[in-house]
This record gives C-alpha cells, structure tokens and sequence, in this order.
C-alpha cells in the first residue's frame, strides 16, 4: 500500500515527495519528547499540490500532518502518514498593507521575514515566540503561539484576521468575522447544537486557554470569527493556505527593567504588582539558567531569580523613564541596545540552555508552558515545586510570568521503565494542580501528544465531547492529525526515548568528555529547538542556510545520527549512506558549539563518523590529497613549481577530488621555514611561532610578516625545532589515526617549551582552535598545550599591551574565521585590527570555502552559495578601496576566487602600519 500511495501522490504533485528512510528520520520528530516516523514526506509547491495531496491521502486512507519549523514542544508536527512540509517554498509574503494594517502571508513565512517586511512601515506582528527567527507563521497559527509579548499583544488568535484554509474534503474557504450563515454546514450545525456549552465551559478570561479548542470565538458575543475558532487547532481540522494577520505599530523605543527576587516564586509574586504599570512584557529567569548560558553573563541586580519588564515608547527617554520608575533601587534599567539583546538572547535561548542541568543530566519537555492566572502564579509555583522535590525531581522555571505562563525542563528519567511512570504520574498530578488554579495545561504551544491524554483533568466530559463533535464537524474522516487533542494517546506513548530504548553503543574514536565519550547522549544534545534553522543572521549552519533543507541543518544531521544509533529506520549503522550523504555537506565549521544552545558539536560527530565509515575502506581521492596535506607538501617541497603544475591540471584535480572550477593554492618557492632558518629572531622574551602547514608551505608571507610585528613588539621568536602537525586536515577527513600520531609527535617536540612557559602564537585559526580544544579530545595529554596557545591578538593583548602601530588611514573589511569564532572568540584580534585601519567586520557567516570543502568535488555550489550569505556582499559593497582581512588561509582563497580580491592575515596589516612608522 506504501508504494502504491507514494507513486500516486509523485504523479499528482510538483514537489518533491519522499519515502526515503533519511526523509522519514529527519522527520520523525520535532522538539517534543515524541516520535512518530511519516510514510512519507511532500514539500508542496504550491496550493495545487496540497490540495492534491489531501485527494491522494483521501483515497488511501493516510493520515496528513502539517509542518512548519518543527519546532514544537508538544509533539504536534509529527505523525504516522503524510507530512507537508511547508517551510521549504510556500513562503511567500503576498501583501503588506500599512493603510490597513494587515499582512497576507503563506504559511511557510518565517516570522523574522514577515515582520522585517512590516518594519518598513513602521509595523509587526504583536506575538513573538522566542523561535521567532525560525518559526513559521502556519506553525504559529496551528498552536497559537504567543511569545514574552502577549501581556500587550495577546496571543496569535488576537492577530488574525482571515484564514485561508483547505478542509479535508477538498473544500476551501476564506474563515474570518463573518456572520454563520457563511460558515460550512456541519460548522453551523455545531455551533447551534453546542452553543450552551461552549459559553459555560469556554469563557473568554483568561488569554492563555490555549488546550483544547478555542470555541468561545464562535460565539456572537465574542465576534463569531470562524477564523480565531481554527486558531491552536494544531491541523487537526483543517489545512492552512494562507492567513491575513493585523499589525501592529512597533515602539518607537524600548527599555528594560531588570528586578532581582530571591527566587523564581518571589518573582512571581511580584507581577500582579508590576501588570498595572502596562509594560510589554514581564519574562521571568531563574539564576540556573544564567548560570548554564556560562560567561559573558548580563548586567543583573543580585538575586536568585530576575524580572526582566520591558517598556515601549515613542522616544528612548520616555522608554528609560518608566523602566527607571519601575526599577527604583531594587534592579537596573538599560536603553542600551547590546544590553537588551544579550538579556533577550539569554532568555530565548532557555529552552536548549535548560535541557541540561549543571551536574549534565538531561532535563525533557513534557510539562513545558503550564498557564495560570498572574494572580495565583506565586501559589502554583509554590506547589508545583512540592511536586517536583517529593518526586525527586529537577526542573529551572522561567518563562512569560506576566502571563502566568511558566516553561520549565524537567529531569525526568526517560530511559528507565520507573522513570517513564514517574514521568506519567508527574504530568498527572501536574495538571491536577495547574486545574485547581484555574490555569490551562497548554500556555502556547498546543496539547499535541503531551498533553491531549490530560485534557479530562481541565475541562469536563461535556466540553471534551464538544472538542470532538467541532473535530468531526471539519473532519469526519479523522484524516488530519488524528490523536491531537481529540481520541489522544497515553502521554508515554511513542516517546523518542522510553524504556525500549536501547541504541547502539561504540567505543568513540574522540573522547567526548561532554557526553562521557557516549555518542548516542551527544546526539541527544539536539532537542530540536532549530536554532541551526535560522537564515537571516548568524553562522550556524551555514549549509542550512544555502540548501534550506533539513538534513542540512545541524539538527537534521543530529536527528540522522540519533536514528542510526537506534536503527529501526537507519539500519546500516556506521555504513549508513544516509548519514554520510547528510554530513557531507557539514562545513565543520564548529560555529554550532557557539550558536547552539545546548553545545551540538556536529564538526566532532562528523570527524567520528567519518573515522567509523571509511574504516578499512577506501575513501574519497580528497581525504587522500587534502587530509595528507602537510605530508605532500613536504614531498613536494624539491620541485614546487612542477607540483604546482600538476596539481592544477585536470587530470590532477580529477584525481585529487577536487572541483574542476577551482584552482588548488599554490605552493610557494620558498618556505617559511626556510626564510626562518634556525635559532631566533629580535630579542627579549621568548615567544613560538606556530608553523601552521599552510603557513609554512603555501603562505609564507603571513608567517614573515607575524614575525616582524613579533620582534617589533618586543620579543624573541622561535619556531619549534622539529616539524610540527596539529592534525587538523586529518581529523576534519576523519582520519584519526594519523591525526593522533602527528599530535602526539607535536607534544614531544613541545614538552620542553610548555614546561618552560612559553607562550605559543597561532596564525592559522582553524589550527590554533584545534590545539586550544579538539586537540585533548584526540590526545588526552594535548589538554597542557591548551593555556599556552594564543591568537596573535591575544598574545599581545596579554604579552604587549602597550604595543600600537600607527593608525594606516585606511578601510578595511574583515571576514571572523568561523573556528575563531566558535572556539577562540575575536574580540582581541578584532581590537588589534581596529588600531590601525578603520575596520568593519563581515555579519558573521562562513566563507563557505572551510578547509579543504570547497575544493571537494560536489560541493561547489553550496560553497559559493554559502560565500553570498555575507562575505562576498560585503567585500562588494566596501569598495576597491577597502583591504580585505583574512586570517583563516581557506577564507583569502575564497575570497580570491569568488572577488579577485587578494586578503591579507591581520599580521600583514599590521606590518603594513609598523612599516609605515616615520
């Protein structure tokens, strides 16, 4: 049956329809504790392949589930059927009208896009949910997101003018305020049947009522909007096309208040004090959760746990005015741009940070957006902490306290057949509690399969048989999403984990000392928030950010190795072409250890499963030519020019792996270690040069120009008296075994100079990082090269302070390499660079070239695609005038392809200046 449904549905639609087992990993879960593999997977072009899909499903009897970011917590973007991905082409913003205020929007539109299109206006979308830059306005409609700024805004239904949706009979219809007689006939039916019940059972009190269905919209007194009805239906009813949204004017300014409270209960107590002072929102955190985002940590009053009460104005002064009047002596008001952001990126990032606690046990959703009334918020806070001490259990609360919505992870043990019935009971009594408190067990994020099976400790069995009844009148078939909220499954039901899970275990080649060298517990790092999804701002992923596809995504390649390890769906393990397909285009450009909230670190997942897969096999000819890098440019060392000749040939680039459109770096006549020659160079104190492989044989200029900045500074230079390897082109090829000789031959050569305290200066950033962390992860010994190693900036903010080549009067544009980035930071090296040229850092973003991955056959494309995202708009749009700054050797190469353009290392810049000197 599973292949006649999926040949009807290719020869009925334009998009892409997938059967694949990577297509049904990928999709299986979202950001909930739940999974459920598809049949299949649509991504629909337009409307005529969703409506022909719903035909094809009609008459196979298949079940349809509509996806937008999957970044649900409820487990309500995934099901046993079709799923229609709408994020990757319905996604068009059809109409903005300021006059109006209103914006028409195809489901696939990410939030950020929409509102970034309103801004232009002067306008938003009132609702902001913290996945704001990923998820998508069909995702946010399906659950009726909200977001910290509900306490103005409401919640999406408050939004929404008209919807345009598909029925599961095919039939379409525009649902907006509009009298009955307009609404389809079993709709009119309901309501008229059901109207008493709905108003005893469904008053409009309490803006949070996000469990179950939203029927009070129905009503005349509250509007009769059919379309406010589908809102927080979570697909179960009907497919959306389209949504008109009203709009909202943005403030002019805003400014934060800051108070701090003792604890997380304190806080909330404090609100229905704060709500009379009409702020945009009142966001609660909890010192655990500042304390797991690590340093820099946000300027906060002291306290256990902090209000963050945000202020809107037409004028900055007004803004800080009534955030001052609030703040008082108790905590701290800021209008400052970066201090807003770096408290608002804290508190959006609280659903990764909280997945794991301090000690690293893994905390799950489950119990995650619990509402009550802001007045009985302190008195639920207070029980639902019993609750959690007497089962023994840990959870960090935070969250939309103006709204007496609390998120919160909770350290259920998932894999244990105790743990899954602690978790049951838990949820029970949870919400028992939040029932008791007049409160709904859904805040934002939709029941789905975490909370459907609950619903009878909220709502009485006449309003649950209303819920099904309103169901059967859109969908009598139980084709859409069936088991959300109407005829649920158990809340343990279909767990992504659960006590039959049981993945495979290995012993890791990398010591993974995060996830105590278990790789199946690092694939659960990834809890699906899609931070790796976002593809206006940021460095992660960058390959996401090119494709659009999922399995480009850190989380899709997380998702992939979490399935191999369980192989029920993957069942080749480390052969699996799947995941090796989908690593493939993994840059390794570690920006995930960053940007991800919970320290995802693909590059390292992707160098072990390289080393598994190609273990006693043979490998692509690139892991060959670039992963033996520093060995065949040391062979090639007699006759340079008749190895630069060959290797850019065709046949020399065929048989290397490497694209026909790129010309391989060339190496130079000369070596830097050759200029260098032996001994030392200057005098005072002793510092080493780190004689990087491209350094060395490809761009000695960088390393001669290091050394004159070195010695004008005030120091000795030396290299290390043998040759030296970090590894890296070994480790990123995933061949550890040489990685590992070379690094431990590198320890020898250096014992004496880290012994000695010596200081050792990097040039290359990608081999700097490497030797900074990875290298302890390899070679456990290599963790003593760690506070020894510097940036060239960092050194001499530490080493020289004082040291300051004259200013160049010249502009500069410079591309962040994305391992400085991830692991070694670039504030030092940016200051550097900032003393003598007026400098403007590329919008982070990769290079796309990464190493040896833009040579690779195969990856061309992607790579220049990934060139487009910041750096090469940047250099255009500097001008001819400007110089380019490089310090990664992959970074100048793109640039030199993609622009003509020859960059410089930070060190030539700073020669430039020294030289300069009168």
């Amino acid at each position: 049956m599973t292949g006649t449904f999926v040949a009807d549905l290719r020869s009925c639609v334009d998009g892409e329809v997938r059967a694949d087992p990577a297509a049904r990993a990928l999709y299986a879960a979202d950001a909930s504790n739940y999974r459920v593999p598809p049949t299949a997977v649509l991504t629909p072009r337009g409307d005529a392949d969703v409506l022909a899909a719903l035909e094809v499903c009609r008459a196979h009897g298949v079940p349809v589930t509509a996806r937008g970011a999957g970044t649900s917590v409820a487990g309500n973007a995934i099901g046993t059927g079709l799923v229609l991905d709408f994020s990757r082409h319905l996604n068009a913003i059809l109409d903005v009208d300021p006059a109006a205020r209103t914006a028409t929007a195809q489901p696939g539109v990410v939030l950020d896009d929409l509102n970034a299109a309103a801004l232009e206006h002067g306008l938003m979308v009132g609702p902001d949910p913290s996945t704001h830059s990923r998820c998508t306005i069909g995702g946010m409609i399906g659950n009726n997101a909200c977001g910290p700024r509900s306490v103005a805004y409401g919640t999406t239904a408050a939004a929404v003018e008209r919807l345009d949706v598909v029925c599961a009979d095919g039939g379409r219809l525009v649902a907006s305020a509009s009298t009955s007689d307009t609404w389809p006939a079993p709709v009119r039916e309901f309501t008229a049947e059901h109207l008493a019940v709905i108003r005893r059972e469904l008053p409009a009190d309490f803006g949070r009522r996000v469990s179950g269905y939203a029927l009070q919209h129905l009503v005349p007194e509250h509007g009769a909007h059919l379309g406010r009805a589908l809102v927080g239906t979570e697909g179960t009813c009907a497919v959306l096309l389209g949504a008109t949204l009203r709009l909202v004017p943005r403030p002019g300014a805003r400014a934060l208040a800051v108070l701090g409270f003792p604890d997380a209960i304190a806080a909330a107590a404090a609100v229905p004090g704060i709500l009379p002072h009409r702020p945009l929102t009142v966001e609660g955190i909890d010192a655990e959760l500042v304390a797991l985002a690590g340093a820099p940590r946000p300027r906060l009053p002291d306290g256990g746990a902090w209000l963050l009460v945000e202020f809107g104005a037409d004028t900055t002064a007004e803004a800080l005015d009534r955030a001052a009047a609030l703040a008082g002596s108790h905590g701290v008001s800021t209008a400052h741009a970066e201090e807003q952001r770096s408290l608002w990126r804290l508190r959006e990032a609280g659903a990764g940070l909280a997945t794991r606690m301090a000690d690293g046990r893994e905390a799950w959703p489950g119990w995650e957006d619990a509402a009550v009334p802001p007045e009985r918020l302190a008195d639920y806070l207070r029980a639902f902490t019993e609750l959690l001490r007497r089962n023994d259990l840990r959870g960090i609360p935070y969250g939309h306290f103006g709204e007496g919505c609390v998120h919160v992870r909770i350290d259920f043990d998932l894999l244990s057949e105790r743990g899954t019935a602690v978790f049951r009971s838990v949820l029970a009594e949870a919400a028992e509690l939040v029932a008791a408190h007049g409160g709904s067990l859904s805040g934002e994020h939709g029941d789905g399969r975490a909370r459907s099976a609950l619903l009878d400790r909220m709502y009485s069995a006449d309003a649950r048989r209303t819920f099904a009844a309103f169901k059967a009148s859109w969908d009598p078939a139980n084709l859409l999403n069936p088991g959300v909220i109407v005829d649920p499954d158990p809340v343990d039901h279909r767990l992504r984990l659960g006590p039959t899970y049981r993945p495979a275990t290995h012993r890791t080649a990398l010591r993974l000392v995060a996830d105590h060298g278990d790789l199946a517990a690092a694939t659960r790092r990834c809890v699906g928030v899609g931070s790796c999804r976002q593809r206006s701002t940021g460095v992660m992923c960058p390959s996401f950010r090119a494709t659009g596809e999922e399995e480009h995504s850190t989380r899709g390649r997380a998702r992939l190795l979490f399935e191999m390890l369980s192989g029920e769906i993957i069942t080749d393990g480390w052969r699996s072409t799947e995941v090796r397909d989908a690593l493939d285009l993994c840059l390794g450009c570690k920006a995930c250890v960053r940007d991800c909230p919970v320290d995802v670190d693909m590059a390292s997942y992707r160098t072990e499963f390289l080393h598994h897969h190609y273990a006693g096999r043979l490998r692509p000819a690139a892991h060959y030519s670039m992963g033996w890098l520093p060995v065949l440019a040391g062979l090639a060392r007699p006759a340079p020019a008749l190895a630069n000749l060959v290797a850019g040939s065709r046949l020399g680039k065929r048989l290397a792996g490497i694209d026909r459109r790129r010309t391989p770096p060339a190496l130079a006549r000369r070596t830097f270690r050759q200029w260098f020659g032996t001994g030392s160079r200057g005098a005072g104190p002793t510092v080493l040069l780190w004689p990087d492989t491209f350094t060395v044989h490809f761009a000695p200029e960088v390393g001669r120009a290091a050394v004159d900045v070195l010695t004008a500074a005030g120091f000795s230079v030396r290299l290390p008296s043998s040759a030296v390897c970090c590894g890296l082109t070994w480790l990123s090829t995933g061949q550890l075994g040489p990685a590992r000789v070379a690094l431990r031959r590198t320890l020898t050569a250096l014992r004496p100079v880290i012994d000695a305290g010596v200081p050792v200066v990097g040039l290359e950033p990608s081999c700097t990082a490497l030797l900074r962390t990875d290298a302890a992860e390899l070679v456990p010994d290599a963790a003593v090269l760690a506070g020894s190693v510097h940036t060239l900036g960092e050194f001499l903010a530490r080493f020289a302070p004082d040291f300051a080549p004259p200013h160049l009067g010249l502009r500069s544009v410079s591309q962040p390499h994305c391992h400085q980035y991830a692991v070694l930071g670039t504030d030092a090296d940016r200051a550097l660079l900032a003393g003598v040229v007026d400098d403007t850092p590329v919008p982070p973003g990769c290079c796309g070239m990464a190493g040896h991955f833009g040579f690779e056959r195969g990856h061309y494309e992607v790579s220049r695609a990934c060139a487009e995202l910041a750096l090469t708009p940047a250099i255009r749009a500097a001008g001819p005038d400007a110089l380019v700054v490089a310090d990664g050797f992959s970074c100048r190469q793109q640039v030199f392809h993609e622009t003509g353009r020859v960059a410089l290392h930070t060190a030539e810049v700073l020669r430039r200046a020294i030289g300069s000197r009168v």
